[in-house]
């Protein structure tokens, strides 16, 4: 708030439009899954996302902050069901409830820790930081996953599969 001078209220619209652009995106994504390889978009929702940290890292004003957590939640949007998936993919269906269990795990963990090791960063560094840090753990990931054959569907999924 004191680096771009705004309110309380100006500034909880970096996590509002989070939401709505990544609620947004999460049924949308049903549809792109059916037309695009799990891997292409894999590797597009990580781009995006790696985009997105880039312009909230250098975000001279308040404006470019917010678009770039727009970019962010976009592919935040698509990563979530796509890594359901994925999962639904690569493992076999008695392997199934462990996959999806740990990735519960995985996903539940971050809301618990995010918000006190958020705060101790930004009650220690600079808030970019925040965006800075998160670039080398993107750009990891597409590296990752580039090397291994793991996300191997080169084929769009079968809208049978994309159902609950």
């Amino acid at each position: 708030m004191a680096d771009f001078d705004i309110t309380a209220n100006a500034a909880q619209w970096v996590t509002t439009l989070f939401m709505l652009v990544n609620g947004i995106m999460i049924p949308a994504t049903a549809f792109l899954i059916q037309k695009f390889s799990t891997r292409t978009m894999f590797f597009a929702a990580m781009g995006i996302f790696a985009l997105g940290t880039l312009i909230c890292a250098v975000a001279p004003v308040y404006a470019v902050l917010l678009v770039g957590r727009v970019v962010q939640a976009a592919s935040g949007g698509m990563i979530m069901p796509l890594m359901q998936t994925i999962l639904f993919a690569i493992f076999p269906i008695h392997r199934r409830g462990t996959a999806m269990g740990t990735f519960g795990l995985v996903i539940s963990f971050a809301p618990a820790i995010g918000p006190t090791l958020s705060g101790f960063i930004v009650d220690h560094w600079s808030w970019r930081v925040l965006f800075v840090m998160m670039s080398p753990i993107t750009l990891g990931a597409l590296v990752f996953a580039h090397l291994t054959r793991a996300m191997s569907p080169s084929r769009p999924i079968p809208a049978s599969m994309c159902s609950p």
